[in-house]
């Protein structure tokens, strides 16, 4: 028999509680806070009755006065108690949720870039921030405020007994229908909120894309189109909030209608015992109206703190899908090597980002320390995918892949990725300074090696001519800065790290007129005396290359030098006749 889904999932509840109890003296304080606020306010009804039997109705108005004054301190202690209440639970959430952030957070920045080629962005911003949120409703308005519930009952239900134990049994008589009405609707309501959950998700998904792709969109008028995408999504995400809103709207009137019956039950039995037999009092009846109130109050505030704490969960449960998930690149190996020589060797290396779909098939090349490998073929030949493996982003499905001899999974990750420097066509800069972009944060590499190395690349001239200079914050994605400008940047981050082996990917396409004289001189500097791999399509950029090889439908077709491979007039003599054709034109 399958797991019920719409239980109540108490393995994830037990994994927050622990995460909760961490500080431990800040969370047993809110507990025996709770425990006084509890006890404190059970007390009021009873001392009202208490008022109206010994001093009201005897006239004793010193004696009230006095109980006045008690009233009043016990108001104030209740005052006190809640705001220290809501002050530490509020604290322990946000504990908690900054351990569940960084948790995340380091989870995700190790995932490989296979997780991410199926998961759409605006999932994982929603994992990271709208349902890390919401997991803080369980303490702020969940476990932590239900627990003062059920102490809230508990006392007011031992001082109802103390007070007339049979008007107390009347009430007591309708509680078991109040806890099946919040049981009946727990499933629905669980159900509703893992629907509105990933609702969520899908519209936070959508929004983002259109947004990064906003260039897109306008450019070939899809303005309506995606208008009307968005419409469909956005009424879907209302339709599964307002079947939320539906059961929780309907189970209010519901306990509030259990409750005024118990009350008519109360002033009924009550005032018939105390009108012909004598052995309940005014006072207690109106303790009573008192404490019926108080006592549906926080079962009536149990289903919604319920339904917050069912909301929390379906996020936990989401957020600990992730966490849990073991989706990174196996980092086993033991060799940290502080120097290499550089050469890079492809033995028969068979690669597929899709079972039975080869993407690479049997690529076998060898570079020798100091040489440059030029690797030229049409779009979906594999290029890009070469140098992914080169930086264990993927694992092979069958083969080697050597440097200076040594099997790539022999080394240890972190050791490995830092003797490679990768320029991308599509540069990627983050929204802070030049300064920070070329460092990304590391703080061996100061602001004088960084100044030094533009220079020595002849590109120190064009960042001090920004505003600020290297202290130039970029904007998202360094949309204000051209493409060469950005791959510049990029060039003299690979460069300021001094790797062994360099990569570029089609990093001489799409550049401005203005920065390809940069860019071609600054390719010769960091590409002296070491290994590189470059992805170009320009062709007239690689005449100098150790080695180029041509790829076709995951294979290298030809291999050789430039001049050699013009001579036996093939697929690169092709490629390379269309292109200065194209050129000329």
């Amino acid at each position: 028999m399958g797991k019920d889904k719409n239980r109540f999932n108490f393995s994830e509840l037990k994994r927050l509680f622990y995460l909760g109890i961490e500080n431990k003296r800040l969370f047993i304080t809110v507990i025996l806070i709770a425990v006084f606020l509890s006890a404190v306010s059970s007390i009021r009804p009873l001392l009202t009755g208490k008022a109206i039997d010994q001093f009201i109705l005897p006239k004793e108005p010193a004696l009230l006065l006095q109980l006045c004054v008690w009233l009043g301190l016990i108001l104030l202690a209740e005052i006190i108690l809640q705001y220290i209440f809501i002050l530490f639970s509020n604290i322990v959430a946000q504990d908690v949720i900054e351990k569940l952030r960084v948790n995340l957070f380091n989870k995700i920045i190790n995932y490989r870039l296979a997780f991410f080629d199926k998961t759409p962005n605006g999932m994982l911003v929603t994992r990271s921030v709208s349902d890390i949120e919401t997991i803080s409703q369980v303490f702020t308005d969940g476990i932590l405020v239900l627990l003062g519930d059920l102490l809230g009952i508990f006392f007011i239900m031992g001082t109802m007994f103390y007070t007339n134990w049979k008007l107390a049994l009347v009430v007591i008589v309708i509680l078991p229908l109040m806890v099946i009405i919040t049981r009946i609707f727990q499933r629905s309501i669980k159900k509703t909120f893992t629907a509105e959950r990933n609702q969520t998700a899908v519209f936070n998904s959508f929004v983002q894309e259109r947004l990064s792709g906003m260039n897109i969109i306008q450019l070939f008028n899809r303005e309506d189109s995606e208008y009307h995408k968005f419409t469909e999504i956005n009424q879907d995400l209302r339709k599964a909030y307002l079947a939320t809103i539906f059961y929780f709207s309907l189970l209010f009137p519901i306990v509030e209608l259990v409750s005024a019956f118990a009350l008519g039950l109360v002033v009924i039995l009550g005032g018939f015992s105390a009108f012909y037999y004598s052995d309940v009092t005014p006072g207690e009846v109106i303790a009573f109206i008192i404490f019926i109130p108080m006592l549906v109050r926080p079962i009536r505030q149990m289903a919604e703190r319920f339904n917050n704490l069912q909301r929390g969960l379906v996020s936990s449960e989401r957020v600990f899908k992730m966490i849990d998930l073991d989706d990174k690149i196996p980092d086993l190996g033991e060799i940290e090597k502080n120097n290499i020589r550089g050469s890079i060797e492809f033995k028969n290396v068979v690669f597929e980002y899709v079972e039975n779909q080869e993407i690479l098939k049997n690529i076998s090349f060898l570079a020798n320390p100091g040489d440059t490998i030029a690797i030229v073929g049409a779009t979906g030949a594999g290029k890009s995918t070469i140098i992914n493996l080169l930086s264990r982003f993927y694992d092979i499905k069958s083969g080697n892949i050597l440097i200076d001899d040594i099997d790539i999974q022999d080394y240890r990750l972190e050791n490995l990725r830092s003797h490679i420097a990768v320029v991308l066509q599509d540069v990627f800069l983050f929204n802070e300074s030049i300064l920070e972009n070329i460092t990304l944060g590391n703080p061996e590499i100061t602001r004088e090696q960084v100044v030094l190395a533009a220079k020595e690349i002849e590109i120190h001239e064009f960042i001090e001519s920004l505003p600020g200079g290297y202290d130039f914050v970029v904007s998202e994605r360094g949309s204000t800065l051209s493409v060469g400008q950005r791959q510049l940047i990029s060039f003299l981050r690979a460069y300021v790290y001094n790797p062994k082996i360099l990569v570029l990917d089609e990093a001489t396409s799409s550049i401005d007129t203005s920065s390809e004289n940069l860019i071609q001189e600054a390719t010769k500097k960091i590409t002296k005396e070491r290994t590189s791999i470059v992805i170009a399509h320009r062709l007239a950029t690689i005449k100098e290359a150790t080695q180029i090889l041509v790829m076709r439908a995951g294979k290298i077709i030809e291999r050789g030098k430039h001049k050699e491979l013009l001579e036996k007039k093939g697929y690169y003599a092709e490629l390379y006749e269309a292109q200065f054709q194209n050129t000329n034109s």
